[in-house]
């Protein structure tokens, strides 16, 4: 082949080379253990020449054996637009110095371990088709060959999905927002005799756009791409605040709250937006599960070194239940329910750094309790 390239080495293995390294990957066991995981895994020489793969990569290509594709390049495996830009193939052209996976291969050959993100464009009659693939390079010697051990997996759904999500929440969040502000509008217009339909309407579409937000928060939360802002903040001032608006929320009609207030104001040093999210999530959690005309109470204080936020009501959680609280999904309240309690740890343990936890005992019933570092005078 021709030596020219533009990036990584152009030089190809022989056949005979790659027929000798193929048998070293002949083991039954090592075969049996590589069919057996979910991604597509190849294994490539020195050269970045297949010479071995996995049932998951033959499957997709319709293959009931490797050879077609021992000897191929992973960019000509998946028909990249870049790969028959030169003579010698893929990772020689001047776009894969711009390639996650052609760098991921040359550090598994190095000795390094890399995982990384690949787009890969190919052309299909003139059609561009698009793949986001998750990649991991792991280095690997056998009788002192070296190889890199490939494992591909096809994120291309979950990007578009992220995409999309973000979109919807965009768009919609847009609309939400401008139906609030024209309930506010007609709010502060409306004469006496029509205010009782105008707060319901304004109450609605607050409540709208605040699920919308916290859907898009727990999205983002769960995809590890929230921004943390820390803040100075008053325990006291924040509960009073939540409060209020949980106060105008249709579940808490007939709800009567026992106000604990404190009896010191308590700083902490955390994110007001996703502390705000996980006492609204506690309030709301405690309302559903009191009793028509129950009663829940609600307050903060210093604990461990810290402060702490609680809220109680007279229901309990069943023994078989108590382990599945925090898990994502689980509810006692029917399907499609369960992300509230999970939101709650998943906001408190990774981004608040705090802790999130639960009593729930016959004759006292069940008290959450929020604890976060307070900060020192």
């Amino acid at each position: 082949m021709p030596a020219e390239t533009h990036f990584a080495p152009a030089r190809r293995s022989t056949l005979p080379e790659l027929a000798r390294q193929r048998r070293l990957f002949a083991d039954e066991t090592l075969v049996t253990l590589l069919d057996s995981v979910t991604d597509i895994v190849v294994i490539l020489n020195d050269t970045r020449q297949i010479v071995f793969a996995n049932r998951n990569l033959l499957s997709l290509l319709g293959e009931k054996t490797a050879d077609r594709v021992i000897g191929m390049r992973p960019g000509e495996l998946f028909s990249c637009e870049h790969a028959c830009c030169t003579a010698a193939g893929c990772g020689t052209s001047p776009a894969c110095h711009s390639c996650e996976a052609v760098h991921a291969i040359l550090c598994g050959l190095s000795g390094r371990r890399r995982e990384a993100e690949c787009r890969i464009t190919k052309r299909e009659d003139e059609v561009l088709v698009a793949y986001d693939l998750k990649i991991c390079a792991s280095p690997l010697t056998v009788q002192d060959e070296h190889f890199v051990l490939f494992a591909i997996h096809d994120i291309s759904d979950e990007k578009r999905r992220r995409a999309l999500e973000r979109i919807f929440f965009h768009d919609i969040l847009n609309t939400a927002g401008g139906l609030q502000n024209l309930a506010q509008m007609i709010l502060e217009e409306v004469p006496l005799d029509l205010k009782g339909e105008s707060l319901l309407m304004h109450r609605f579409s607050k409540e709208l756009v605040d699920e919308i937000m916290a859907q898009r928060l727990l999205l983002a939360a769960e995809s590890d791409e929230l921004s943390i802002r820390p803040a100075r903040l008053c325990l006291a001032e924040l509960m009073s605040d939540v409060l209020e608006s949980v106060q105008q929320m249709e579940m808490a009609q007939g709800v009567h709250f026992d106000v604990q207030a404190p009896a010191e104001s308590l700083m902490i040093e955390s994110d007001q937006t996703l502390l705000r999210r996980v006492m609204l999530n506690m309030l709301k959690n405690a309302m559903e599960a009191s009793p028509q005309d129950g009663c829940v109470a609600v307050g903060c204080c210093p604990a461990d070194g810290g402060a702490e936020f609680y809220t109680r009501n007279d229901c309990v959680i069943p023994e078989a239940h108590r382990w599945l609280v925090f898990q994502r999904s689980f509810s006692t309240k029917g399907t499609g329910r369960g992300l509230g309690t999970y939101s709650m740890k998943l906001l408190t343990n990774n981004y608040l750094k705090g802790s999130v936890g639960f009593e729930s005992r016959e004759g006292e019933g069940t008290t959450f309790r929020l604890w976060l570092p307070a900060v020192l005078s």
